[in-house]
């Protein structure tokens, strides 16, 4: 799938160390995506704890309909066939 049709949102908080970790990296290899900040936007918080099994867990990335939760970095790499 080609970058234009990818779909990646990245649920996060601003005091998160963890959630500006992965947009550094996202930023890095010029990967585009939306940014959803759980405390602010209850419906997004809501989605975090149901798909992630009743946890609060950051960031979690939406990548094409399949969730990551908080990925290492080599994790998400490979889910998004970023070449390192």
């Amino acid at each position: 799938m080609s970058d234009a049709e990818r779909r990646l949102k990245i649920y996060t908080t601003s005091w998160c160390p963890d959630c500006k970790n992965a947009k550094r990296f996202l930023d890095s290899h010029n990967v585009k995506y939306e940014e959803i900040d759980i405390d602010l936007d209850p419906d997004a918080e809501s989605l975090v704890i149901r798909t992630s099994g009743g946890r609060r867990v950051i960031p979690t990335i939406e990548a094409d309909g399949k969730y990551l939760f908080n990925p290492p970095l080599a994790e998400l790499a490979r889910e998004l066939d970023i070449k390192q």
